[in-house]
């Protein structure tokens, strides 16, 4: 399994190879915004970011099939401007399985509103993560090292880093771009609207000492406590419940975090899963816990009690 490859040096070399690729992706292009019956660019750039996507080597760990992490891209263009200027939204998602089980717990479920590229029909995808090549290649490839990061840490303990500097490295990158405002949106310090959800912050936040505990506990509401549910449900329960005040501690340090919001936007069903079947006193600890972490989310965790 994933969890066995424990040491995570010279991890990124990004170039394609027909074996050992790492992910398992779906991609989906949704035009149906779009006006017009020409729908062929689209097709021809959902096969074209399959292909990228699924067949890039991202790292030089060595997969086998069953190991791929599986996800899901799903591209939703809401517009066309000159020189075939897409913009749009992209959703992410991605799983791990769980040990033991047929069960496959939620990592990401991302929702990125600043998706704007430049794309010819049959336009080449390339990457290279020394060499910002086109705001498509830079934004994709931002989100599959993203992906593996995310893995990685629930595999291992902080095992990400090297992906998720790979991340950071990218919006370095794609700040000293000539890009256009829409196409710059989410690479700038420069939140839009007050919002911090952006990509340039969830990869500051994932670089940051300060979230190193949170991310270790990754590691342990994965692998100690979800790989270990077949064994002992209760004393995984627990482990995770032990565990759940990192998130109160980087709120605290990091006020509104978009990395504990991206955590709770894929766990809040899982949390409330787990932890409804628990004891009185738990459930109520874990409640009051998540809604003072994130009160809007009240009528979902209003299950657990």
């Amino acid at each position: 399994m994933r969890h066995n490859f424990i040491f995570i040096a010279f991890l990124l070399l990004a170039y394609h190879s027909v074996n050992a690729q790492e992910l398992q992706c779906n991609v989906q292009v949704n035009s149906d915004q779009i006006q017009g019956s020409n729908k062929e660019i689209f097709q021809t750039l959902q096969r074209s970011l399959s292909e990228f996507i699924n067949n890039t080597r991202w790292t030089n760990l060595v997969f086998a099939e069953s190991e791929k992490i599986e996800c899901n891209m799903t591209l939703i263009i809401s517009s066309i401007g000159e020189d075939n200027v897409m913009s749009g939204e992209l959703l992410v998602q991605s799983r791990r399985p769980i040990y033991n089980t047929s069960y496959s717990s939620p990592l990401l479920n991302l929702r990125d509103p600043n998706f704007s590229f430049t794309y010819q029909e049959f336009d080449r995808l390339e990457f290279n993560n020394n060499t910002f090549t086109n705001n498509l290649t830079a934004l994709i490839g931002y989100y599959c090292f993203l992906i593996i990061g995310f893995d990685m840490d629930s595999y291992s303990r902080l095992g990400g880093t090297p992906f998720f500097q790979a991340c950071e490295d990218i919006v370095s990158s794609a700040q000293t771009q000539q890009l256009s405002d829409a196409e710059m949106a989410g690479w700038s310090s420069h939140t839009l609207k007050g919002s911090n959800r952006n990509r340039h912050m969830l990869a500051n936040n994932l670089m940051d000492e300060v979230f190193k505990p949170f991310r270790s506990f990754l590691y342990d509401y994965h692998r100690l406590a979800l790989d270990q549910m077949t064994v002992n449900v209760a004393n995984a329960r627990t482990k995770i419940a032990e565990g759940l005040p990192v998130l109160k501690e980087a709120n605290r340090a990091r006020p509104s975090s978009v990395l504990v919001s991206t955590f709770l936007d894929a766990k809040a069903d899982e949390l409330v899963n787990i932890f409804k079947k628990s004891g009185t006193e738990e459930k109520e600890k874990v409640y009051n816990l998540l809604m003072d972490v994130d009160p809007t989310r009240q009528n979902t965790y209003e299950e657990i009690k």
